[in-house]
């Protein structure tokens, strides 16, 4: 017979496990720990559209108990050159700063962005505080010469575009 776990220990587990779990993201954060794309022989994927930012990272994002943030970084022919963590959260919020998100974008010397972030309640539509982030980010990226070509926001298997919405300058 298998053996049940009492509540207590298993809300201990569950603490471990976030608090874990917290630790893995701020170390991929801390010592630049990047998402490359499968490098099967073929060429690096094109993202074109919000469809492809979600086809190329919304299976794993939708499924991260945990709001994380993070940086597609793109050639000049909208290639994927990297995908970066940039900052992982709570449940339901995340602290951004335009530099850090923008960072990699500026050693690696590519010309275009694609800000990515996860709803874990699975409503993907943006908050005030996404719009106003959208926002301080594309005018830093414009200073730098770098073009944020949109923010998508994943939850719940769907996703918003917020240069779709009208939401980004």
């Amino acid at each position: 017979m298998p053996e049940t776990k009492t509540q207590p220990e298993t809300a201990l587990l569950l603490k471990a496990l976030r608090r874990n779990n917290s630790l893995l993201g701020e170390l991929a954060v801390r010592y630049e720990v990047s998402l490359k794309p499968a490098r099967g022989g073929g060429p690096s994927p094109t993202v074109d559209s919000p469809g492809d930012v979600h086809a190329l990272v919304g299976g794993e994002m939708g499924a991260l108990a945990q709001e994380q943030l993070r940086v597609l970084l793109l050639d000049a022919r909208n290639r994927v050159t990297g995908v970066r963590v940039i900052y992982q959260g709570n449940a339901n919020a995340s602290s951004v700063r335009a530099a850090e998100v923008l960072r990699p974008a500026v050693v690696e010397a590519v010309p275009k962005v694609i800000a990515v972030h996860n709803h874990p309640s699975g409503d993907p539509d943006p908050s005030p505080e996404d719009v106003r982030i959208t926002r301080d980010l594309a005018a830093a990226a414009k200073l730098l010469g770098i073009d944020l070509l949109d923010h998508v926001i994943i939850g719940g298997g769907r996703f918003v575009s917020l240069k779709d919405r009208g939401l980004m300058p």
